[in-house]
C-alpha cells in the first residue's frame, strides 16, 4: 500500500505540475482580457476626451462676438423702439475735397447674348458722394439699388459695353437710376473699378 500511495505522490505530483502549467495559462488569458480592456477604455476616454476638447474649446473672437450678438436681444434707444441700423455691406471712404466714395458690393449678372450663350457681367461700381449724409439714404435702399443694376444690367448685350462709349453710356445711366432711388439726395458720378464680361 505505501507503494500505492508512493505512485499516487507522484501522479498527485504529476498532477500538480500540471495544474501549475495550466494555472500560468489561465492567468495568462485574463491577463490579456485586462490588456485589452485596458486599451479599450484608453481609446474610449481618448476619444471623449478629444471630442471634449473640440466641441468645448473656445471659439476665435469674431465666431464669438457674432455668438453673442445673436444671444443678446437688440437694444432700444432712449427715443423708443428704434433699433441701431445694421452696418453697411458697402465700404465707404473719404475723398478730396470733402466727397466720400461708396464702393458697392460687386454685382454679377447673367447677360443675354444672340447665340444663346451663356454670358456674365461682373461690376465693381463706387458712387461719389458729395458729403458722408449720403450714406444715410444709400444704405436702406441698397436691396433696391441691387435689384435695379440686376434688371437693368440683365437686358444689356456685350456689344452694348464695348468701347469708351459704352462705358460711358453704362456711368450715365446707372447715375441716373440712383438718382430716382435715392431722390431727393443726389449721387455725384459713378465710377466703373472693375468691369469683366465673360
Amino acid at each position: 500500500m505505501a507503494k500505492k500511495q508512493v505512485k499516487e505522490a507522484p501522479e498527485d505530483g504529476a498532477d500538480g505540475a500540471e495544474d501549475g502549467e495550466g494555472a500560468p495559462a489561465k492567468k495568462k488569458l485574463p491577463l490579456k482580457l485586462l490588456i485589452i480592456g485596458g486599451v479599450a477604455a484608453l481609446v474610449v476616454l481618448g476619444g471623449g476626451g478629444a471630442a471634449a476638447f473640440m466641441f468645448l474649446k473656445p471659439k476665435p473672437a469674431a465666431e464669438g462676438e457674432h455668438a453673442e450678438a445673436k444671444a443678446k436681444p437688440e437694444k432700444k434707444g432712449k427715443e423708443g423702439d428704434h433699433a441701431e441700423a445694421p452696418a453697411s455691406p458697402a465700404v465707404i471712404r473719404p475723398g478730396p475735397e470733402g466727397v466720400v466714395f461708396y464702393t458697392l458690393p460687386d454685382i454679377v449678372v447673367n447677360m443675354q447674348t444672340a447665340e444663346g450663350k451663356a454670358t456674365f457681367l461682373k461690376l465693381k461700381l463706387t458712387l461719389e458722394l458729395p458729403d458722408g449724409a449720403v450714406t444715410q439714404q444709400l444704405d436702406p435702399n441698397l436691396p433696391r439699388l441691387q435689384d435695379m443694376f440686376q434688371t437693368f444690367l440683365r437686358e444689356l448685350r456685350p456689344e452694348d459695353l464695348s468701347g469708351s462709349q459704352g462705358s460711358y453710356q453704362l456711368r450715365m445711366e446707372i447715375l441716373r437710376r440712383v438718382n430716382l432711388v435715392i431722390a431727393p439726395a443726389k449721387v455725384n458720378a459713378v465710377l466703373i473699378e472693375e468691369m469683366l464680361i465673360n
